[in-house]
């Protein structure tokens, strides 16, 4: 499936802003099962881009530096990705959880993918007995790796409601847990905080899903912004192996990966310093649409 994805997030200031240096991650980056093969950012009405390092996490990063006075921004990207990634089938022969928790901690992958870098607790995802307790019942260390990967995933479906008033962007995974309310990004802080507990490498992942559903499906939940979900590593066969507790599914071809670090801070869509004395409003829409159904 090709997709083409629109991404515009809009800033609107209370007051004449002089200058704002800021970290984009918008544009996909390369990924199992997915090939970027058109990209094109645009700022208005001001703003210098250059591409820049990431400093953590797996991200495509551009500096943007916008140094004349401002009172709105409009960043808008526009991407064009080809999806062709099936869904993962369990087997008996998957390795276990037992057997992930030891390969992973034999690993000697240093790079930004190698799964000993997301054993351990990050800064938004700290450990948490109540968290860790209630996704063991799914954890069994006997247990195949996908197998219990989806199983965990699909009891936080059900068992949690969405709820875009219940949580901030910096509620920590425990309040989310508590109430049992939330959104995509709070769903797989409190699964990465379970499998890391478990001693299970686990990365956040940041990304699209499909606007549009194909004929006679329901339209998936956190389509009408980034969408956020979990990787798994489940050994060197399977490696990463993506996980929706949204929408208990796997990731599959109705997602297209953004960026992937330990957890949202890493790789955050948007991120800087803005020096100005008035608030700031900031408005996102995301359109992720199949391109036959753009054609139609």
């Amino acid at each position: 499936m090709i997709y083409d994805i629109r991404h515009v997030t809009r800033f609107d200031y209370g007051a004449s802003v002089k200058f704002a240096r800021c970290n984009l991650r918008l544009k996909p980056i390369d990924w199992p099962g997915q090939m970027l093969e058109e990209y094109s950012l645009s700022v208005e009405p001001a703003g210098r881009t250059a591409p820049a390092r990431a400093e953590a996490g797996l991200a495509n990063v551009t500096r943007l530096v916008v140094d004349s006075p401002v009172r709105a921004l409009t960043i808008s990207s526009r991407a064009r990705v080809a999806v062709d990634r099936p869904v993962p089938m369990p087997a008996a022969d998957d390795p276990t959880l037992g057997e992930i928790a030891l390969m992973a901690r034999a690993s000697r992958d240093l790079s930004a993918a190698g799964p000993a870098n997301y054993l351990f607790p990050s800064p938004l995802i700290p450990l948490d007995r109540d968290i860790a307790d209630w996704c063991a019942t799914d954890l069994s260390p006997d247990r195949g790796a996908l197998d219990a990967g989806i199983a965990l995933a699909q009891r936080i479906q059900r068992e949690f409601t969405f709820d875009s008033e219940a949580t901030l962007v910096d509620t920590p995974p425990h309040d989310a847990f508590v109430q049992r309310k939330g959104v995509c990004q709070d769903f797989a802080q409190v699964m990465i905080t379970g499998l890391r507990a478990a001693g299970l490498p686990a990365a956040y992942a940041s990304g699209y899903i499909r606007t549009i559903p194909p004929p006679g499906e329901e339209r998936l939940v956190g389509a009408d912004a980034t969408h956020a979900w979990v990787l798994l590593w489940c050994g060197p066969v399977h490696g990463w192996v993506g996980l929706d507790p949204t929408n208990g599914i796997w990731m599959a071809g109705d997602h297209i990966v953004m960026a992937v670090g330990r957890d949202y801070a890493e790789i955050a869509p948007v991120d800087g310093v803005v020096l100005g004395s008035g608030a700031q409003r900031m408005d996102v829409s995301v359109d992720v649409a199949p391109l036959t159904a753009i054609a139609a």
